[in-house]
C-alpha cells in the first residue's frame, strides 16, 4: 500500500527551510509522493462554496496563500532523487494551456520522470473572475487543454484546432520524460469526474470521500472504464482523506475499498513540527502500510 502526502505550502509557514526540508524528509522516511495544492489568489468574501467542508468556506485564512505549484515542485524535485511529485490539483481551465503544458514537462524532466499532473476543473468562480477567464464550460475546456498539452508533449511539431484553444503548428521542447506524457489523475468525486478518469486518466485522485463512498464510486468507474475498453488496473487510485484523523485502519480500510494509495494531510507550523508530523505518521502508518 503506498502512502502520500497533501501539503498545502501557504503563508507565514511553508518558508523556503520548510519546503527544503520536506522533499528529503518525505522521502527519507518511505512516503511515495508529495502533492502540493493550487489557488493563485483567495477572497475575504466570496459566494462560491467549497464542496469539503460543510459551511462551504475553505478553511483556511485568505492571507495563507499558496506558494505556486510547479514553482514548489520544482523546488522538491532539486531535493529529492525517488519520491514521486504531484500537482494536486492543478486548476487547469483557468490557466493559458500552453505555458502549463511547457511547466508539466519541465517539471518531468527536471525531475527525471517523476511528476504526477493531478488536475481539476475549479470550484471557485471568484478566482476565475480575478484571471478574466469564464467559469462557464470549465469541464469542456479541460478536456480540450488536455488534448492540446498531448500534442505538445508528444509531437515534434505541435499542431491543434480545438473549440477553445487553437494551435498554429510550433515545436515545445523539453518533452516530458514520461512517455507518452506524465499521468494525468482527475480530482472530483462527481459522476462527471469519473467520466473524465474514464475517457482521459490515468488516475484518480478523490478527496474526503470515506471508503464506503470510495467503494461505491469506484464501481461506478469501473462500470465507466468497461464502456471504453478499460480496466481497473489501467488506473492508480489515490485518496486523501484530507482533514480526517487518518491511521492505519482507516488505510486498511481503503485498501479493502480497492485504494492503491493513501494521500495523507501532513502540516506543520514550523520545520520542527513538520519533522514531528512525518515522523509520526511514518511509524503510525508509512512502515506498517508497506506489509499490506
Amino acid at each position: 500500500m503506498k502512502i502520500g502526502i497533501f501539503a498545502p505550502l501557504g503563508n507565514p509557514f511553508a518558508t523556503p527551510d520548510y519546503v527544503r526540508t520536506l522533499g528529503p524528509a518525505a522521502e527519507e522516511r518511505g512516503f511515495n509522493s508529495i502533492w502540493v495544492a493550487e489557488h493563485v489568489v483567495l477572497f475575504d468574501d466570496y459566494a462560491s462554496q467549497y464542496p469539503y467542508a460543510p459551511d462551504g468556506r475553505i478553511p483556511a485564512p485568505s492571507e495563507s496563500g499558496i506558494i505556486d505549484p510547479f514553482l514548489a515542485l520544482s523546488f522538491l524535485a532539486a531535493g529529492t532523487k525517488r519520491i514521486r511529485l504531484g500537482s494536486g490539483i492543478c486548476l487547469v481551465p483557468q490557466r493559458n494551456p500552453v505555458y502549463t503544458a511547457k511547466e508539466v514537462a519541465s517539471i518531468d524532466y527536471l525531475s527525471d520522470g517523476r511528476f504526477d499532473f493531478g488536475v481539476g476543473i475549479g470550484w471557485l468562480k471568484e478566482e476565475f473572475d480575478a484571471l478574466g477567464v469564464p467559469f462557464e464550460k470549465r469541464a469542456a475546456r479541460t478536456r480540450d487543454y488536455l488534448k492540446m498539452m498531448q500534442r505538445l508533449w508528444g509531437d515534434p511539431i505541435s499542431q491543434y484546432e480545438g473549440k477553445f484553444h487553437s494551435l498554429a503548428p510550433c515545436r515545445q521542447y523539453p518533452k516530458p520524460v514520461q512517455q507518452p506524457h506524465p499521468p494525468i489523475h482527475f480530482g472530483g468525486e462527481s459522476d462527471a469526474a469519473l467520466k473524465r478518469v474514464a475517457d482521459l486518466g490515468q488516475g484518480w485522485f478523490g478527496f474526503s470521500i470515506d471508503p464506503d463512498a470510495t467503494r461505491e464510486r469506484l464501481a461506478h468507474l469501473d462500470r465507466l472504464l468497461g464502456e471504453r475498453g478499460r480496466r481497473r488496473s489501467d488506473v492508480l487510485i489515490s485518496i486523501s482523506p484530507y482533514m480526517t484523523p487518518t491511521d492505519l485502519d482507516l488505510v486498511k480500510r481503503y485498501r479493502d475499498a480497492g485504494v492503491d494509495q493513501v494521500i495523507v494531510l501532513v502540516l506543520g507550523m514550523s520545520r520542527d513540527d513538520l519533522l514531528q508530523a512525518l515522523d509520526n505518521v511514518a511509524r503510525a502508518i508509512v512502515e506498517p502500510a508497506r506489509k499490506l
